[in-house]
């Protein structure tokens, strides 16, 4: 019991943290929800994909150099998780009435991505026992939220640009997937003998959590964006409405 409540804990953390950010035009809980689910379902597609394209990568690769994990973790991972969860994000949330400010991209985003996120970490938590339920809890569950916040941030334009809506789904996907396969690449590298003979996993432990804290603050910049632009809009229709 303690591993599956270690395994949750961070997923819940973090979406009542952006659920209590979404002050001033709160979402349905009834959505936030079905959000979550359909991020938890996203698995099955991601998987899907990355088995099949992962036996295509070995038959191709006679080892596990460093080209063979960029194309896994940029090219595999992180386009068909991402995409996965913007799948789920753009059948539900984003056809939604509730769905009327652009921070509510970010929000469902990051429901979305904490159902995919805690499915994941109760497979690896329950594998790896405390240890693993400490590091993920601060890292890899927080790393998918700034993945989803990246993403939702340009799902939000996109609600509000239709006209350029392609563009800015376009930009989500590419930017959530980058980040999420530059974290990812550094991680796999230490797995990787061609790689460790020149690099220490020390180095490349660090590279990951560089591109960690870099995906993070560009996280809060883009949350701080869609939040004043909400504020805006509150106190706008509130002075529209007293007049």
């Amino acid at each position: 019991m303690l591993l599956i409540a270690l395994a949750l804990a961070p997923g819940i953390a973090i979406m009542l943290y952006f659920y209590s950010k979404d002050r001033y035009d709160r979402e349905p809980l009834k959505n936030i929800l079905i959000s979550f689910f359909l991020g938890v379902l996203s698995t099955l597609p991601a998987i899907i994909l990355q088995l099949t394209l992962s036996k295509q990568l070995d038959a191709y690769f006679a080892s596990k150099s460093l080209i063979y994990y960029f194309i896994y973790t940029f090219g595999i991972i992180g386009l068909s998780e991402e995409g996965s969860k913007l799948f789920m994000l753009r059948i539900y949330a984003y056809r939604k009435k509730a769905f009327n400010e652009p921070l509510d991209g970010i929000v469902y985003s990051v429901m979305v991505s904490m159902g995919f996120a805690t499915l994941e970490n109760i497979g690896y938590v329950m594998e790896g026992g405390l240890s693993t339920a400490f590091l993920r809890m601060f890292l890899s569950v927080p790393a998918h939220a700034s993945f989803a916040v990246l993403m939702g941030y340009h799902v939000g334009l996109a609600k509000f640009d239709p006209d350029n809506a392609g563009t800015h789904f376009i930009k989500g996907l590419l930017l959530a997937a980058f980040f999420h396969g530059s974290f990812d690449f550094f991680l796999f590298l230490q797995q990787s003998p061609e790689v460790t003979k020149f690099v220490s996993g020390g180095l490349l432990l660090l590279g990951a959590l560089i591109s960690y804290w870099i995906a993070i603050r560009i996280s809060l910049k883009s949350i701080k964006l869609h939040h004043n632009l909400s504020r805006l809009n509150f106190e706008n229709s509130n002075n529209t409405s007293s007049s």
